[in-house]
């Protein structure tokens, strides 16, 4: 009986419903928060390319596509609301994947990341991906580190932008590929790799096969992520934290299933990298209304607000904080409070973080405070 008390969902032990009489702030619009410095945590690679820049390389790599046209390829890439699952999110990924085989590619792709975000005043953007993924032409993993390296790193010094590289190991794939990758990471640490990641299916695909990926990045004092409790249940979470050493959690949508846990996280101050439009469109959860980050953004819990992929999910980074802040009301106090979540959940060291802090608080501050009436 006392364990079922301690597995509640967090839901059942916390009640902490919203005034009627609140009012959204005026404040907050796609404008004013595009014109805020920001983060982007959580990015793929292979899910944020322009869409003629997909046409362009595979023209130029004869990679074969479902159509040339842009609007008809565009409802093979750009999902809506109305997708019916993980896996069909996922096949659009073959298709970008399929022109992300040379290092041009690879280069340009990054690089056109990199100013996009910065033109919406992302002042750090970390980019994800799985070099393994990028090897059907026979580029070895280091020239496939290399460009992006290179491609992020023009973009940075055109445009005022910081990035970094986190390369994720696949669940699906044996996990000796990404204790392969998890050595790549360590050769790249301060190279511009800045963290390790486990994506891919969740079901099937436990996160503590791969543990020996992690336990070689963290003998080498390397920040890692996991993708959890998207498409899994809080377990997922459990495994991610307690056997992987998780410093962040990708998505973490179920970990409101577990009470126990969530308070865990929260405690322990382990960033959840939220992306609202993608969880709509795989199914973690039904409808916008029912995502959780509301709900954990009230209870405390360090939430960072990200795109995912910029292209499949047809979004930005501002995009996503004015979206959640529609749906839920966040206030510009909110959306600052997340924003600052956001610099200090980056992989950046501590100096590093205190710099742009110092640098974008005083910019955060001139937008005006809206006080909602008391309850």
């Amino acid at each position: 009986m006392a364990r079922e008390k301690q597995s509640q969902t967090s839901e059942e032990r916390i009640d902490r419903r919203r005034p009627e009489n609140c009012r959204p702030d005026p404040a907050v619009t796609l404008e004013a928060i595009r014109k805020l410095p920001k983060t982007d945590l959580h990015c793929h690679l292979d899910g944020s390319m322009r869409l003629e820049t997909v046409l362009d390389l595979a023209r130029s790599c004869e990679a074969e596509l479902p159509s040339t046209d842009p609007a008809e390829l565009a409802k093979h890439l750009v999902m809506e609301d109305n997708c019916k699952s993980l896996e069909q999110y996922i096949r659009a990924f073959d298709i970008t994947l399929s022109v992300l085989q040379t290092r041009e590619g690879l280069e340009r792709a990054a690089y056109e990341l990199a100013c996009d975000a910065a033109d919406e005043n992302v002042k750090y953007l970390e980019v994800r991906y799985s070099p393994i993924l990028h090897t059907k032409r026979h580029l070895k993993l280091a020239e496939i580190v290399d460009a992006v390296i290179e491609g992020l790193q023009k973009a940075e010094r055109e445009k005022d932008i910081k990035t970094g590289v986190i390369i994720c190991g696949i669940r699906h794939i044996k996990p000796e590929s990404s204790l392969r990758l998890a050595e790549l990471a360590v050769a790249y640490k301060d190279r511009g790799v800045v963290g390790f990641d486990l994506a891919g299916v969740e079901e099937n695909f436990p996160a503590k096969e791969h543990q020996e990926a992690f336990q070689l990045v963290l003998d080498n004092n390397i920040n890692c992520t996991l993708h959890a409790g998207e498409a899994f249940g809080p377990e997922s979470i459990a495994q991610a934290i307690h056997r992987c050493g998780a410093h962040r959690i990708g998505h973490g949508t179920n970990l409101r299933k577990d009470g126990d846990l969530l308070n865990y996280v929260n405690d322990h101050r382990i960033p959840l990298e939220i992306c609202v439009s993608s969880n709509v469109h795989t199914r973690s959860v039904r409808r916008l209304e029912d995502h959780p980050v509301r709900l954990y953004y009230d209870y405390g819990l360090r939430i960072t607000l990200n795109t995912d992929n910029r292209l499949m999910s047809n979004t930005t980074a501002s995009q996503e904080l004015f979206k959640a802040a529609v749906q839920f009301e966040f206030t510009m106090e909110d959306i600052k409070n997340i924003i600052v979540a956001g610099f200090k959940s980056s992989f950046l060291s501590y100096r590093d973080k205190v710099r742009l802090l110092k640098r974008f608080l005083p910019e955060l501050g001139r937008y005006p405070v809206y006080s909602r009436p008391l309850p």
